[in-house]
C-alpha cells in the first residue's frame, strides 16, 4: 500500500523529534499501521534550520500554506502553537480534505467546537493525543480504552514545569519567586512562564479531558483556574506535617448537578501515588464506575515523549485513512450529535456551587477568644470543621511574639458557602493578614 504522506508545520522541538522518531522507528511502525508513514514536506520560517534536520528526506518550504495546498498530502501535522495563525491552518488544511494531527491543546480547548464540527462535516479526522501529558495516552485510554466505563472523575498533574517548582519548593524549603527563576535557568519555564504558573495550560488540558469523559462540548470559557503564584513554603511546610503534599491539579468530575472545570493547587495526602510525582513529570488518575482507579504516568513534554504521541495518531489515521467516518472513533469520543444534548444536560457548574474540603491558615493575634469567634463564624455558615492546628507563637513569629497561625481542616462544604464565611473572618480585628485557602483533594 502506498505509504502516507504527511505535511509538518514547524519542525522546532516537537517537529524535529517527530521526524527523527518516524526516521528511527520507521519499519517498526510500518509494520503496526500497515503501510508507510512519510514526511514528504515540512513548513517552517526557518528553512535553513529545516533543511539542516530534515537533509534531503523531505522537501522544506516557508509558507505551510503550501503544504495545504500540495494534493499528495494526506495529513498536515500542526506543530506551530497558538490561537492565530493554527487555526487559519488547520481549518484551511480540513477544508482541502486533509486528515489533521495537532498538539495545541489552546487551540482545541477554545476553538475545538468550530474545528471538529468542520472536521465532520468534511469527513476527515483531527487528531490531537500530544495535546494534553505529552508522551502519556491519555487520551486514548479516556476515549477508547476506559469507553465501557461511566467515568465519574480525572485529576491530573498536567503541566510539568508547576510541578517542577512545587517539587523544589518543598524539597529546599524555598519561596515561589526563587524556585521559579531557577526553573527558567534549567529551561523548565519560559521566558514569560505565564500559561504554567496561572493554570492556564493545565485549564487547557483539563477541558479536552473533561469533554472527553463527560460527553460535553469543549467550555474552557467555563473553567475555573488559579496557579500557584501566591503559595508560599510555609503552606507547604504545614501541609507535609499534616500528612499532605501541595500539587497543581486538573479536576473534573461528574456530579448530580453537573461537571465540575477546575484547576488550582490542592492538598493531595502523601498515602496517593500522585502526591508522589515529582520534578517535571506528569500524572493523571482517572475513576471509573467499572475499571475503578486507574493511573497514568509519564513525561508530559519533551522532543520524543511528544513526538511518540504525534506519531500515534499518525498510525490511527494510517489505519482509518479511506474507512467510513461513521465508524471511527469520535473526535471527543462521544457521537457529535449527542455532545449538545449532553452540554445541557450536564452544566460546568461555577466554582460557587463546587463542593470540597478545604485547608485554612489564618495569622491572628495570641490571645483569647480568637479560636472560638472563628469557629463560630465557621459553625454558622454550616462548614464542618475536621481538625485544629495551633502553631506556637515563638515559631511563627520569633521569640516574644504576639501573633499565630491557625491551621483548620474542614470537611466537605460548598465554595459559596466558605466564601462567605471567610469574609467574616477576615474581618475580624483579630486576623491580621490575608486569609490563605488551599483545596483539598483526597481522591478516593
Amino acid at each position: 500500500m502506498k505509504p502516507i504522506q504527511v505535511g509538518l508545520l514547524g519542525i522546532g522541538t516537537v517537529g524535529s523529534g517527530t521526524f527523527h522518531v518516524l526516521q528511527r522507528n520507521q519499519e517498526e511502525i510500518r509494520r503496526r499501521a500497515g503501510r508507510g508513514i512519510e514526511i514528504a514536506m515540512v513548513a517552517d520560517l526557518d528553512t535553513t534550520r529545516a533543511k539542516q534536520i530534515v537533509g534531503d528526506a523531505a522537501k522544506v518550504v516557508g509558507d505551510a500554506r503550501e503544504v495545504i495546498a500540495n494534493p499528495d498530502i494526506d495529513v498536515v501535522v500542526e506543530l506551530i502553537g497558538g490561537y492565530g495563525i493554527a487555526k487559519a491552518l488547520v481549518l484551511e488544511a480540513i477544508a482541502a480534505g486533509k486528515h489533521v494531527v495537532t498538539a495545541n491543546k489552546a487551540l482545541l480547548a477554545v476553538h475545538g467546537t468550530e474545528i471538529f464540527k468542520a472536521a465532520a462535516e468534511k469527513g476527515v479526522m483531527v487528531a490531537y493525543e500530544a495535546a494534553v501529558a505529552g508522551g502519556i495516552p491519555i487520551i486514548k485510554a479516556l476515549r477508547e480504552g476506559l469507553t465501557a466505563n461511566s467515568i465519574q472523575w480525572v485529576a491530573g498533574i498536567i503541566n510539568g514545569t508547576t510541578n517542577f517548582i512545587l517539587s523544589e519548593m518543598r524539597d529546599k524549603g524555598l519561596d515561589f519567586d526563587v524556585v521559579l527563576k531557577e526553573a527558567q535557568r534549567l529551561g523548565y519555564a519560559e521566558a514569560d512562564p505565564t500559561f504554567d504558573i496561572e493554570g492556564v495550560d493545565a485549564a487547557h488540558k483539563a477541558t479536552l479531558m473533561s469533554a472527553i469523559a463527560f460527553g460535553i462540548p469543549v467550555q474552557f470559557d467555563k473553567a475555573y483556574v488559579e496557579g500557584i503564584t501566591k503559595l508560599t513554603s510555609t503552606d507547604i511546610k504545614y501541609a507535609e506535617q499534616l500528612g499532605y503534599r501541595i500539587k497543581l491539579l486538573g479536576i473534573t468530575k461528574r456530579t448530580d448537578k453537573g461537571v465540575e472545570l477546575r484547576v488550582h493547587p490542592s492538598l493531595v495526602p502523601t498515602k496517593r501515588l500522585i502526591a508522589n510525582v515529582e520534578g517535571a513529570m506528569n500524572a493523571v488518575v482517572v475513576h471509573g464506575d467499572a475499571v475503578g482507579t486507574t493511573l497514568y504516568y509519564g513525561k508530559g513534554a519533551g522532543s520524543e515523549p511528544t513526538a511518540s504521541a504525534v506519531i500515534a495518531d499518525l498510525v490511527d489515521i494510517a489505519r482509518m485513512d479511506g474507512s467510513d467516518p461513521a465508524h471511527r472513533v469520535p473526535a471527543l469520543a462521544f457521537q457529535a450529535n449527542t455532545l449538545a444534548a449532553a452540554g445541557n444536560e450536564l452544566p460546568v457548574l461555577p466554582m460557587a456551587d463546587v463542593v470540597t474540603s478545604y485547608y485554612l491558615r489564618i495569622r491572628v493575634a495570641d490571645e483569647a477568644g480568637v479560636l472560638a469567634k472563628i469557629t463560630t463564624l465557621l459553625a454558622n455558615a454550616g462548614i464542618s470543621i475536621d481538625a485544629v492546628i495551633q502553631r506556637e507563637a515563638d515559631e511563627v513569629g520569633g521569640e516574644g511574639s504576639n501573633q499565630t497561625d491557625l491551621i483548620i481542616l474542614t470537611h466537605d462544604t460548598r465554595e459559596g458557602d466558605m466564601d462567605k464565611a471567610l469574609a467574616e473572618i477576615q474581618g475580624l480585628p483579630t486576623v491580621l493578614a490575608p486569609i490563605t485557602r488551599i483545596r483539598k483533594e483526597e481522591l478516593n
